[in-house]
């Protein structure tokens, strides 16, 4: 097989461009075979393995740069780069990650995993390059969709200004380009990239400098033929010189491409068009369901292990459909992410009240924002780590104007296999940081879907966290009214109090078995909300008890924690109080299981820093 002759970086330069072909669907094969057993960003890869290709034969790894918009779409470039023993243990515990990581290879220089950085990062690079008089390529790929982000743009206003080369990779897999547009199209890049052109241009503007009436003449019908004819003027008209469109599945001419680019003193865009999910009929089909997949069967593209219970998202689809069919004023906003969050269901359903802002969280908050003025009660759901994106958004256009904004805050705690940039353990730190917030997480399904309905009729902004995968269905019986700030007794004895709060309470129940087997008496508590406290039930708990503890998926810094303790402090109560929640430090991937093991934060090692704790 060619892909055995790659072992390390620069490898693939060995092969023969007749076995470019050969090679590609080699790397293909792997990653079908590879991900159908450990999970991972199927689609995405699938799509750009010529582009990576092609990029790993025209620059020279790791001198040069490869800056990966988001990050998930870099498994060709790890197999390029001596990595494919890593796909065995791919984003497990100890094992590779499915994103770049400089302490993973040389070759990869930017650590990523959220969107629409990688234009900024790449001119930060440019600028490195230059101060330091250096002269390797800095290249940013960047798919579409992050195209969305307005940082990229904030980027691309800044790079309008370059006089050296710095090359974007526009990695387009969602856009159409109709056979005339797209034939012209490729006819000018090839005019316009040929080294000739540009000589000739420099030229003729060098001898006609002196009459610059007729410059400017020719500079405004040459305007205006581009305007007409060249796609991408958009980026021209920014000062980024724009090439392509690019066939994205043709190695040859996208090393073409990529080193004419590499020629132009300023910034440059290469539009390449691939095709998600490309070489696997049920990726192409479905790239949505294959952008993140859980292992699969080949064959077919079925999960292996079919869910039987429902999750969190689903839930919340549901009752955000039965809330949009009651109430009219009920907008849902999502960030690119309706699939993931649950909300499809309400686009179809009431398409005029659903918003996708696109991977634009700062806008989507401030959006909601002027709904919420217009008397709307818009319901933002967005991912825990990514909502940190909108920090500024949430406290100065809701918070400060104490809007009624809900945010549904998904995927929060420990989500396992992305790792550190998707962890979502700050959110319960910098939402409950905020004036006017309530923060609040349920402890099982049913109570996700009272606390949804409690934070659509409330009034001032809302934020509800819960967490990824199936949805907790034990305490069914206990399901009391929600009352804001007051938290939900649900064992109550004496001796130790355990407070949990959302994703935590179904550990609490296992921590207060294992604790009862020891002989110890023992409460359990529903915190729910975590702004603002219970201090009532603190100032009767701390009579009864001796010890009251604290068990949040966030960190500790800021959290949950941290305000009882403070209350109880502050207010001389009797108990003492023991924190459990995740160290100041970022975590690593693995399944949630083995991190909540790994950072002590299990039934079994939280029962024993209790008694621990107790013996002291």
């Amino acid at each position: 097989m060619l892909l055995d002759q790659i072992n390390k970086t620069g490898d693939i330069k060995k092969i023969s461009p007749s076995d470019y072909k050969e090679l590609a669907a080699e790397i293909r094969e792997f990653l079908i075979d590879r991900i159908s057993l450990t999970g991972g960003h199927l689609a995405s890869n699938l799509g750009v393995v010529e582009l990576t290709m092609a990029l790993h034969l025209s620059l020279d790894l790791p001198k040069d740069k490869i800056i990966w918009d988001v990050g998930h779409q870099s498994y060709t470039h790890k197999i390029l780069t001596g990595r494919k023993e890593g796909f065995d243990h791919l984003r497990q515990f100890g094992g590779m990650s499915g994103f770049p990581k400089r302490s993973e290879s040389d070759a990869d220089c930017y650590d990523t995993g959220h969107s629409s950085t990688s234009l900024s990062a790449g001119l930060g690079m440019v600028k490195a390059r230059d101060l330091g008089g250096e002269d390797y390529a800095v290249v940013s790929v960047i798919g579409d969709g992050s195209l969305t982000g307005g940082l990229a743009y904030e980027a691309m206003n800044n790079a309008s200004k370059l006089e050296t080369n710095y090359i974007i990779i526009l990695n387009d897999n969602e856009m159409s380009i109709s056979e005339s547009v797209g034939g012209m199209g490729k006819y000018l890049n090839n005019v316009r990239t040929a080294q000739g052109y540009l000589n000739l241009k420099e030229d003729v503007y060098a001898q006609l400098r002196s009459n610059t009436k007729v410059v400017s003449s020719i500079r405004r019908a040459k305007n205006s033929f581009k305007q007409l004819f060249v796609p991408g003027m958009v980026f021209e008209n920014l000062g980024i010189t724009y090439l392509g469109p690019v066939d994205g599945h043709d190695t040859q001419g996208l090393i073409t491409a990529i080193k004419e680019a590499r020629k132009v003193k300023k910034a440059v865009m290469v539009h390449v068009v691939t095709k998600k999910g490309k070489g696997y009929e049920p990726a192409e089909k479905h790239p949505a369901r294959f952008h993140g997949t859980e292992p699969f069967i080949v064959e077919n593209g079925l999960p292996r292990n079919l869910r039987s219970t429902a999750n969190y998202q689903d839930i919340f689809s549901t009752v955000m459909c039965k809330l949009g069919g009651r109430d009219e004023k009920v907008v849902a906003i999502t960030a690119a992410m309706a699939d993931g969050t649950g909300l499809k269901r309400f686009k179809n359903m009431y398409p005029d009240r659903f918003v996708d802002a696109g991977i634009a969280e700062e806008h989507a908050v401030t959006f909601a924002a002027g709904l919420a003025i217009g008397g709307y009660k818009p319901v933002f759901a967005v991912y825990s780590s990514f909502l940190q994106r909108a920090y500024d958004q949430i406290m100065e256009d809701v918070c400060l104007q104490k809007l009624p904004v809900v945010f549904a805050i998904d995927r929060a705690g420990l989500v396992g296999s992305d790792g550190e940039t998707h962890q979502g353990i700050f959110d319960l730190s910098y939402m409950s940081s905020m004036p006017n917030m309530v923060v609040c997480a349920p402890k099982n399904k049913w109570e996700l879907s009272d606390m949804l309905k409690f934070a659509i009729a409330h009034d001032g902004p809302c934020a509800i966290r819960y967490p990824r995968g199936n949805a907790y269905d034990g305490l069914e019986g206990f399901r009391s009214g929600i009352e804001l700030g007051k938290c939900e007794p649900i064992y109550e004895e004496s001796e130790i109090c355990l407070m949990a709060v959302g994703s935590m309470v179904r550990i609490a129940e296992e921590v207060r078995r294992l604790l009862k087997l020891r002989g110890y008496r023992c409460s359990l508590v529903n915190a729910r909300f975590v702004k603002p406290i219970d201090t009532d039930y603190l100032n009767v708990a701390s009579r009864t008890h001796k010890l009251i503890v604290t068990m949040e998926e966030n960190v500790a810094s800021g959290g949950f924690g941290e305000k009882i303790r403070a209350y109880v402090d502050d207010f001389r109560l009797k108990s003492s109080v023991l924190c459990i929640a995740i160290p100041d430090q970022f975590v690593t991937h693995g399944s949630v299981d083995k991190l909540l093991k790994e950072l002590s934060m299990d039934a079994e090692s939280v029962a024993e820093r209790i008694i621990r704790e107790l013996q002291r």
